[in-house]
Parts: structure tokens; C-alpha cells; sequence
């Protein structure tokens, strides 16, 4: 990325914004008139019921699907004017479904975020340099005990962090993590809550954009928050003024109680 981009990065400006976006598939509307601004450092939050186009907001986010009209820009580049898999290489994305079937080893799956590929590339090697980053960011994920330990024998938790390393590996400037907590059980849904808040005082100026259906799931680092219902932005701005009871109430259309205890959210029924 050229240093203008990198410098408004530093300096808080726009990582991601969306103008007026519609998405249309199959003839139905799946997001209507959404703007959403994201700057550096920034820690977003996406909730919203199923449905609501959290998956289709976060496509357009990392470049993998194009507005059907609107406009998005990513680090200063805007959608349909730029090469795609050149803007992707600034873009960490975290699916805890990834589609990995073979027995590689934790370390060479953190590689792949290197060539952004589900499988280590033919005849391609890392750089000594490379490796050493991988090496650095299994640690810094907690699982340097498991780089040479094959991906088919790894817990979900576990994947869960080499993913995170992985989407981290090429320097992002823009971290999208899909419900990063699918499959978790309590311990391991804390302890991966507990490495994003780490990542984020240790990349201060990445922004990152999280998708969940549950406050439960929010790291206390979170530092905004956007509300979908029903293709459209119900909400959006600091957390704490769009994770209220009524706000959430309103978007999942059922009585929600919030409360927020150190520094973490919980979501209860009320009536």
C-alpha cells in the first residue's frame, strides 16, 4: 500500500466506507441505502438477526462481492476502479469455516495468508524473513506449542487463532473476523476473546470490522457498533450509544435487556 494510504491509516482517517449501498441478488434486495465510515484503529461491531445481510455488508467490506449501486472504497480505493486481488492483499479475513481439508501444519496454514490461498502454492517457499513473522505471530496468538501439529488434529479454538495469525501474516490494514467464535465452547470462546483484545494494543492502528448474532461475544476492545434489520443500518456509531436496550430491541424485534459489566455486554430477555 503507498505511503498516503498508510499515513491516513496512522493518522485515524478512512479505512472503509460505504456511500448509499444497495445489494440486489436474484432480484431481491439484500441491502438497501447502507453507509458505514470506518477509520484506523477502530474496533467495529456488526450484529443483527439472521437475515439482517451482516455476511453480504461484510462481502462488500473485503472486496469479494461489488454494490449493485452506491459506491464502497477500501484504503482509499474505490470498488470497480482497482485490481481487486491487489486491494485484497490489504484486507485480513477470518472465516471459522475455513475450507482447509489437508493435514498441514499449523504454520504453514498461517503461511498461506501469504499467497492468500487455501493450500501452501507449488514450488513456492517463504522468505527466511516470512517465516520468522509466522513464527512471531503463532506466539503472539498463543499457539508457538502447536506450529508443527497437523490442522486435521486441532481443536476449534485453536484453529481459530492460527486463523487470526494467518489473516494477520501480509500487514492488513482492515481485519474482518465472521462470527470468529462458531464452535467455541465457554473457555475457548474467552480465550479468543482475550487474543483480539490483545491483538488490538498490539496493532493499534488496525481497524477491524466483527460479525456476531450475540453481545456475549464482543471483545471489550470493541469501540463501535452497526445494527442491521432487514438489509438496512438501523444504527451505527460508539458502542455505547448503539448497544442500548432499545436499539437492540428494535433490531432483533424482541424485548432485549442490555447490560455491560466489565467492560463486557449481556444480552437478556426482559418483559
Amino acid at each position: 500500500m503507498g505511503g498516503g494510504a498508510e499515513d491516513a491509516v496512522r493518522g485515524g482517517l478512512r479505512v472503509l466506507e460505504l456511500k448509499d449501498v444497495d445489494f440486489v441478488r436474484d432480484g431481491k434486495l439484500l441491502l438497501g441505502g447502507v453507509s458505514l465510515t470506518v477509520a484506523g484503529g477502530e474496533r467495529w461491531a456488526l450484529l443483527g438477526p439472521n437475515g439482517a445481510g451482516k455476511s453480504t455488508l461484510l462481502n462488500l467490506c473485503g472486496a469479494i462481492t461489488h454494490p449493485t449501486r452506491g459506491t464502497v472504497e477500501i484504503l482509499g480505493r474505490r470498488l470497480g476502479t482497482v485490481d481487486i486481488r491487489t486491494l485484497r492483499e490489504s484486507i485480513g479475513h477470518v472465516n471459522p469455516r475455513h475450507p482447509l481439508r489437508s493435514p498441514l501444519s499449523l504454520t504453514d496454514v498461517v503461511l498461506t495468508g501469504l499467497t492468500g490461498t487455501i493450500e501452501r502454492m507449488p514450488r513456492w517457499e517463504p522468505s527466511a524473513e516470512q517465516t520468522a513473522r509466522a513464527a512471531e505471530l503463532i506466539a503472539l496468538l498463543g499457539v508457538a506449542d502447536l506450529a508443527r501439529a497437523s490442522w486435521t488434529t486441532l481443536s476449534q479454538g485453536e484453529r481459530g487463532r492460527a486463523l487470526i495469525a494467518r489473516a494477520l501474516i501480509p500487514g492488513p490494514q482492515l481485519l474482518l473476523l465472521d462470527e470468529p467464535t462458531t464452535g467455541l465452547d465457554l473457555a475457548a470462546r474467552e480465550q479468543l476473546l482475550e487474543t483480539l483484545d490483545h491483538i488490538h494494543s498490539t496493532h493499534p492502528n488496525l481497524a477491524s470490522v466483527l460479525v456476531t448474532h450475540h453481545l456475549e461475544e464482543l471483545p471489550r476492545s470493541t469501540t463501535h457498533a452497526v445494527l442491521l434489520h432487514n438489509g438496512r443500518v438501523l444504527a451505527a456509531g460508539r458502542a455505547d450509544d448503539v448497544l442500548t436496550t432499545p436499539l437492540v430491541t428494535e433490531t432483533f424485534a424482541h424485548p432485549i435487556q442490555i447490560h455491560r459489566a466489565a467492560g463486557r455486554w449481556l444480552a437478556t430477555t426482559h418483559r
